[in-house]
C-alpha cells in the first residue's frame, strides 16, 4: 500500500468515527448483543483513558517533591496514554463493528498489551521512588 493509499484509508477510518451510521451501509446487522458488547468495551476503554488522565493530574498535584523532570515525565506519559486510550477506543469500536457486519474475524490489537506494560513499568518506577523516599 502506498503512502497516499494509507492516508486515504486512515482518513476514511477517522470519518467513520464521526459518522457511525455509515458503518450500517456494510454487510448485515449482527446480533444486537454483539453490538452492545462492543459498545460496552468502547465505554470501558474510555473509562480507562479518563483514569489515566486523572492519574496524570494526581501525579502532578500530589507528588510535588518528586524531581521536576520525573514528575513532568510521569504526568505527560499518563496524560498522553489517556488520550491514546480514548482515540483507540473509538477506532477499535468502528473496526469491530465493521468486522461483525462483514462476518469477518474481529481485529486483533497490540494496544492492550502495550498499555499494560507501560502502566506496569510506571507503577514499578513509582514504587521504587516511594521506597527510596523520593516522593515525600
Amino acid at each position: 500500500m502506498s503512502l497516499g493509499g494509507g492516508l486515504r484509508a486512515a482518513g476514511e477510518a477517522v470519518r467513520l468515527w464521526f459518522a457511525p451510521a455509515r458503518v450500517r451501509e456494510e454487510g448485515t446487522t449482527p446480533d444486537y448483543r454483539f453490538s452492545l458488547a462492543n459498545e460496552r468495551t468502547f465505554l470501558a476503554w474510555l473509562r480507562t483513558g479518563l483514569a489515566l488522565i486523572g492519574g496524570g493530574f494526581a501525579v502532578d498535584q500530589f507528588l510535588p517533591r518528586l524531581h521536576g523532570t520525573l514528575r513532568v515525565s510521569f504526568t505527560v506519559v499518563l496524560l498522553v496514554g489517556g488520550g491514546l486510550c480514548a482515540l483507540r477506543a473509538v477506532n477499535h469500536w468502528v473496526r469491530c463493528e465493521r468486522a461483525m457486519r462483514r462476518g469477518e474475524d474481529l481485529p486483533v490489537s497490540r494496544f492492550p498489551g502495550a498499555l499494560a506494560l507501560a502502566v506496569g513499568l510506571l507503577a514499578a518506577a513509582v514504587v521504587v521512588l516511594v521506597l527510596l523516599g523520593r516522593t515525600n
